[in-house]
């Protein structure tokens, strides 16, 4: 069986798209750091390095320092498909964050975001 194709996908490559789609709504790149952050454990400069050497999403949440034990509160559905349903646990953790930048373009309020 094939992995699907998100897995080796760069995070680099990805991630100026959710930027992008939060400061259309008025969001922050900021903002989506630290969701980063709150979900994976990195440090900024740890992302950062992340982001600079092209890590894959497989290998990025490999590496994962501490991913947090909240993100099973993450609820809800991303492209029809129920998170919390996923039974893949790299995609699951791909889709975890999918979820979590449309809640912060949603216009969520940070603390919600990060089940606070």
């Amino acid at each position: 069986m094939t992995k699907h194709q998100i897995y080796t996908m760069s995070l680099a490559r990805v991630y100026p798209l959710y930027v992008t789609k939060v400061e259309k709504k008025g969001r922050t790149k900021t903002e989506v750091d630290e969701i980063i952050r709150w979900l994976t454990g990195y440090s900024q400069e740890e992302l950062e390095a992340q982001l600079e050497k092209q890590a894959d999403f497989e290998t990025f949440f490999a590496e994962a320092p501490q991913l947090n034990p909240s993100r099973a509160l993450i609820k809800g559905v991303v492209c029809g498909v129920r998170v919390e349903d996923i039974e893949e646990p790299t995609m699951q953790e791909i889709r975890y964050l999918d979820k979590l930048i449309d809640e912060l373009a949603k216009g969520k309020a940070m603390e919600k975001i990060l089940r606070k």
